[in-house]
């Protein structure tokens, strides 16, 4: 694959607990609380790295910070790494309460450099994004901000949903929705570039890696278990000894078997992807953590997310259950994953 001539930049607007009001929805019910927008920010931007990395291009991640970073500093990173193209990840707002407000938009600036470059960008990731997400579709538009206008490479900005619309709150930290407008965002930044793509859920397409194994499923690998598992791990490429460490553990906490080898079975509980497992009381893992996200997303509190099935767990799960007119057990089988599965 020859992707990797292609240097992409991700960037993440804003950081956490921004001390600016409109950068966070208003009081969710239920929740008892807000939902940042990096959040969402962060997660779409991650996921996008992922795919990016599982397609072998090269990644500049802009800021890898968690706080805010100016967008000056920003700027002088990006205009100091040469990049073929830059990808923002934001979130809109529309007032200061939830209202009907809605819809993805993406954005280039006129003002850019190579301007019909961004603007071509920027259609192509739009149209991924409206044939791959539910989201209505608002268009393309011209947006003179420090990230579209004052950098040397074709730039977007992608406002995936509205703070203040109730239902794309819940999707701003729901897995699924994070997962795919990363995805979508890859396929169109592939689209424009003429360059190959791997679905994300081809696990045929996946090398089996071990210690000693280089490359970019190595990177992929590291990236997911550093920021989705809080794993602590460079991320260099070069399976060694404190990767293959970190996979077995995985492993283990995961009822998988502990060879520190990533093949099909490890590869698909590091993404979650289906056939989901029957979950529930005592279970523990990835798939746990991934349901008690979901649960959330749907404004039903779990306490921790901390891939332990509990009793919050438990009491979240029969709550779903009886919202949505399914049997009230407290296990998560296909019924029950179906429906939290909607988006």
């Amino acid at each position: 694959m020859a992707n990797d001539i292609f240097y992409i930049g991700a960037n993440d607007e804003h950081g956490v607990n921004p001390p600016t009001p409109g950068k966070r929805t208003p009081l969710v019910p239920n929740l008892g609380r807000p939902i940042f927008e990096n959040e969402f920010n962060r997660s779409a931007k991650n996921k996008f790295i992922e795919a990016l990395m599982r397609n072998d291009f090269s990644v500049y991640d802009v800021k890898p910070e968690l706080q805010d970073i100016s967008i000056s500093q920003r700027i002088t990173r990006i205009n100091r790494q040469n990049l073929t193209l830059l990808i923002t990840f934001a979130y809109n707002a529309f007032g200061d309460s939830f209202n009907s407000a809605n819809g993805v938009e993406v954005f280039y600036s006129s003002k850019n450099s190579k301007a019909t470059e961004s603007r071509t960008l920027a259609e192509d990731v739009y149209n991924s994004l409206l044939q791959g997400t539910s989201q209505n579709g608002r268009g393309v538009k011209d947006l003179d901000v420090g990230v579209l206008s004052n950098v040397n490479c074709p730039s977007a900005l992608i406002e995936a949903g509205f703070m203040t619309n109730l239902r794309e709150a819940g999707l701003m930290i729901n897995p699924l929705f994070q997962t795919e407008v990363g995805e979508e965002t890859c396929q169109g930044v592939s689209k424009y570039l003429g360059a190959t793509y791997i679905n994300r859920d081809d696990l045929t397409a996946y090398d089996t890696i071990r210690q000693n194994s280089a490359g970019n499923f190595v990177y992929l690998l590291q990236f997911i278990l550093k920021e989705q598992f809080s794993y602590n791990l460079a991320v260099d490429g070069i399976f060694g000894t404190n990767t293959r460490n970190a996979v077995v553990d995985f492993q283990t906490r995961n009822s998988l078997t502990a060879d520190g080898i990533v093949g099909p079975n490890t590869w698909k509980t590091l993404l979650n992807l289906p056939q989901y497992p029957i979950l529930k009381r005592g279970a523990r893992g990835s798939y746990t953590r991934f349901l008690q996200q979901l649960l959330e997303s749907k404004f039903i509190p779990v306490g921790t997310i901390d891939g332990i099935f509990g009793e919050k767990t438990e009491a979240a799960v029969r709550r779903f259950q009886e919202e949505n007119n399914l049997a009230v057990d407290g296990i998560v089988g296909p019924n029950t994953w179906g429906i939290l599965t909607s988006l």
